[in-house]
C-alpha cells in the first residue's frame, strides 16, 4: 500500500498542476488522444475498401463464398493488429509525457494569459455570446495503474505495481438534466478498455481445468503480461460546477469549465484475452502471444468515479465481478489513473 500511496500522490500532483493552468501538458495530451482516434478511423476505412474489393471478386465469380469469408476475416485480423500496434505507440507516448511532467521537464505557461486568450477567442466574446447545446459529446481517453484486489487487499505482491496499466478511450454524451440549472448531467457512451497485469517472480498464467493459476516459467521471462480487452458502456451522474454566463437577461450554460465530479458504473463484454511472453534463448529474442479465454468472465460490470477540473480528472474504476469465472480465490480488477474528456 506504500507504493500505492506514492503513485496516488504523483497523480494528485498532476491534477493540481492542471488546476494551476498547465495548458502545454493538456494540449500535448489532446494531440495524442486525437492521434488514437484518427488511427482507428483510418484503419477502419482501409478495411472497408479491402472488404469491398473482396465483394467485387465474389460478384465476378473469381472466388467462392467460403474464400471470401476467409479473406475478410484475415483482413479484419490484420487491421486489428495494425490498430493495436499504432495505439500502443501512442499510449507509450502519453506515458512518456506524464513522466516528463512528473520530472518537471515540461515548461509551465502563464495560466492567466492562457485563460484570457481562451476567454476572448473560444469561450465568450463581447459581441457574440452563446451557450452549449443541452447534449454535448466528448472524446474520452484514460490511462494509469492497474492491479487486482482480493478481499479488499491490493495484490501488488503478485503483480507488478508500476508495470501493470490500463487504457480506455471512447465517445461519451453529456446531457444536462435540468433546463435551468447546470449542476446535474447524465454522462453515457461507449468505451474500449484495456486491462493489463504483469505477474511477478517469472510467473505466467496456465489453465488447469476450470482454474486459471500462476505458474513459474522454466525459462527466465523478460516480460509476462496478461491483457483483457472489453467493449463497455459507462454511465455516470456528473456534477458540473461550471458557472453560467448571464447576458441581457439570458443565461448561457457551458460545461467542463470548472470542477466536475462523476459517479456511476459500467457494463460490457470481453472481446479478447491474451498473454504476451518475451524471453531470450540461444542468443535469440522471442515474443510469444497466446490467445484464449483463460476462463475469463465473458461479461464485466463495476463501479467508477472521477473528480476533475475542466478536461482533466482523477479516475478510478473497480470490477464488481471477478476476472476469472471459477477460481477459488476471487480477484477483482481495480484501476487508478488520469482521465481526459475533450469536448
Amino acid at each position: 500500500m506504500k507504493k500505492f500511496t506514492i503513485h496516488l500522490v504523483i497523480l494528485v500532483f498532476l491534477f493540481v498542476s492542471k488546476v494551476l493552468g498547465q495548458e502545454t501538458f493538456e494540449s500535448r495530451a489532446k494531440k495524442i488522444a486525437h492521434k488514437i482516434e484518427k488511427v482507428t478511423k483510418e484503419e477502419k476505412e482501409n478495411l472497408k475498401v479491402e472488404v469491398e474489393a473482396v465483394n467485387v471478386q465474389l460478384s465476378e465469380g473469381k472466388i467462392t463464398h467460403e474464400q471470401a469469408d476467409k479473406r475478410k476475416k484475415e483482413l479484419a485480423e490484420a487491421r486489428a493488429v495494425i490498430i493495436e500496434e499504432k495505439v500502443t505507440a501512442a499510449q507509450n507516448e502519453l506515458s512518456d509525457l506524464v513522466q516528463q511532467k512528473v520530472d518537471g521537464k515540461i515548461k509551465e505557461q502563464d495560466s492567466s494569459r492562457t485563460y484570457t486568450i481562451r476567454w476572448n477567442t473560444k469561450r465568450w466574446s463581447k459581441d457574440s455570446i452563446h451557450g452549449e447545446r443541452r447534449t454535448t459529446s466528448q472524446f474520452v481517453f484514460a490511462a494509469g495503474l492497474n492491479n487486482m484486489m482480493v478481499d479488499g487487499k491490493l495484490q501488488d505482491s503478485k503483480y507488478k505495481f508500476t508495470g501493470s496499466h490500463f487504457y480506455e478511450w471512447g465517445i461519451t454524451y453529456n446531457t444536462r438534466l435540468m433546463k435551468n440549472d447546470n449542476l446535474l448531467h447524465a454522462k453515457y457512451g461507449l468505451s474500449l478498455m484495456y486491462n493489463n497485469i504483469r505477474p511477478r517472480d517469472n510467473k505466467y498464467f496456465v489453465v488447469n481445468g476450470n482454474q486459471t493459476e500462476l505458474q513459474t516459467n522454466a525459462i527466465h521471462l523478460d516480460e509476462s503480461r496478461f491483457r483483457n480487452v472489453y467493449i463497455a458502456v459507462p454511465i455516470h451522474l456528473e456534477f458540473d460546477f461550471s458557472r453560467p454566463k448571464v447576458s441581457n437577461g439570458k443565461t448561457y450554460f457551458r460545461t467542463h469549465d470548472s470542477f466536475r465530479f462523476g459517479i456511476g458504473g459500467y457494463a460490457g463484454i470481453n472481446v479478447k484475452s491474451k498473454q504476451i511472453l518475451k524471453y531470450d534463448q540461444d542468443d535469440l529474442d522471442y515474443k510469444t502471444t497466446i490467445k484464449g479465454d483463460y476462463n475469463v468472465n465473458n461479461f464485466i460490470y463495476g463501479l467508477s468515479s472521477y473528480i476533475g477540473y475542466k478536461e482533466m480528472s482523477l479516475y478510478v474504476k473497480y470490477d464488481l465481478n471477478p476476472l476469472f469465472k471459477n477460481n477459488t480465490v476471487k480477484e477483482n480488477n481495480i484501476s487508478l489513473g488520469l482521465r481526459f474528456d475533450f469536448n
